[in-house]
């Protein structure tokens, strides 16, 4: 038997507001950081585990200090017995009363929880020495199934329903496997798009990406109307008629305003728009869905947990799911929301970009091309270059695809040099920026 023997957190902050990466309506300075956590076992091995939280600068400490507070849950634990049952490993975290009480499974506290679940996950796959998506792809669907909490899911997908999902894409399992690897998973990329470029170099970025191969590129809307027909305008002659461009508004919108602002851009053949209102507004979504259609909607970032992703498919309000690897419970709750996606027919499209978030979440995409959904057809991870030099396996794409990791782990791990150079000290490390 092994024990958690440390819990280290570090609060990593990247200074991307220098050259404006990253920004949108809603956030015009980001600074893509990361509250981190290594669980580190007393076994011979060597094997950590390695998981954040992402943010954008500011209250990267309070993230940080929501990991501390897990500390004693996790110290003195049996690592086996953790690893062996990933579902217990989640309610053990999840269901804790008082804990709890910060959420319920939502916000700072749940956040956190999802980071000391992805980092078990992370040593669990790099002692089986597999990839994240490959050590849940070829687990049975009865394991599988035993990882999600379908409390609150029951009315709209129960664990048998889950099962015969599973057990449905379980015959084509190698096949698509094989498939992953020879071709790799979509990407579109956002690198394009952010708010504070210039209009050349807006143009200039939707030229290469055409050119690198990317079905589709997203720029980001809603500060502005004038500004964004006149954007909208730009990337249209850049990439041509007939090539998908989404929009992202980042929660910038009233409801109304929504339908009346994707009304005005529509003549632009806008694919999706994401994040149109607040995340927690369903009944709002559903409205702007019916709005705007054909065009579809997309969100899922920032929904803080499995119920609101279900009300958001009962009740209409989302064309395309956004997972986020980050920002729900972790790979367990992750895998309820790709169930319920399966379960309503909604294909999904991760959030990805900020520092860690392409390497993180192309492992639950390829685990649902391989064991769930069994298609590529419409779905694609974001993709964004920025920051993949601070990591053991960075994400790699190539001519519009992410080729499949091999690495043992999920993605997760941060180089130990990198760690230590960008720990926020109250200032920030510019030589990055400036380079």
């Amino acid at each position: 038997m092994s024990i958690i023997a440390s819990v280290e957190t570090r609060d990593i902050r990247f200074p991307t507001s220098l050259e404006l990466d990253g920004s949108d309506a809603m956030n015009p300075d980001p600074d893509y950081s990361a509250a981190y956590l290594t669980i580190r076992t007393d076994a011979a091995d060597g094997f950590e585990g390695h998981a954040f939280v992402f943010t954008i600068g500011r209250g990267n400490d309070v993230e940080v200090a929501a990991l501390d507070a897990l500390r004693g849950h996790l110290i003195g634990q049996d690592v086996e017995a953790l690893l062996d049952d990933m579902g217990a490993a989640w309610r053990l975290l999840t269901h804790d009363s008082q804990l709890r009480w910060l959420g319920p499974e939502k916000g700072v506290m749940h956040m956190a929880i999802g980071a000391a679940i992805n980092a078990l996950w992370d040593l669990k796959a790099k002692r089986a020495g597999l990839p994240l998506w490959r050590l849940l792809a070829e687990l049975p669907p009865e394991q599988l199934v035993e990882l999600v909490d379908f409390r609150y899911l029951s009315d709209a997908i129960t664990p048998g329903e889950a099962l015969e999902l599973l057990r449905a894409a379980e015959p084509g399992r190698a096949e698509r496997t094989a498939h992953l690897l020879e071709v790799g998973y979509p990407a579109y990329t956002t690198t394009p798009g952010w708010l504070g470029y210039s209009d050349e170099k807006l143009d200039r970025l939707c030229r290469e990406a055409v050119a690198d191969g990317y079905p589709q590129i997203k720029l980001k809307v809603g500060a502005d109307l004038a500004d964004d027909i006149r954007r909208l305008g730009i990337a249209r002659a850049a990439v041509g008629e007939g090539y998908p461009i989404a929009i992202d508004a980042n929660q910038r919108w009233d409801v109304d305003t929504a339908i009346e602002w994707v009304r005005a851009l529509a003549g632009f053949d806008v694919e999706w728009i994401e994040e149109p209102t607040s995340p927690d507004d369903i009944l709002g979504h559903a409205a702007i869905a019916r709005g705007i259609a054909p065009i579809k909607v997309a969100t899922g970032e920032h929904v803080q947990n499995r119920i609101v992703f279900k009300q958001l498919l009962q009740a209409g309000g989302m064309d395309v799911m956004q997972i986020d690897a980050t920002r729900v419970g972790g790979v367990n709750e992750n895998i309820a929301n790709l169930l319920l996606a399966a379960k309503f027919g909604v294909p999904v499209c991760p959030h990805a970009g900020g520092v860690g978030l392409c390497e993180a979440v192309q492992h639950l995409s390829m685990f649902d091309y391989v064991a769930l959904s069994g298609t590529m057809e419409g779905r694609m991870i974001e993709f964004v270059d920025h920051l993949h030099e601070h990591f053991v396996t960075p994400a790699v794409v190539r001519r519009g695809r992410y080729l499949t990791p091999t690495a043992p782990g999920a993605g997760t791990e941060m180089l130990a040099a990198s760690v230590d150079e960008y720990t926020w000290r109250g200032a920030h490390v510019v030589s990055e920026a400036r380079a």
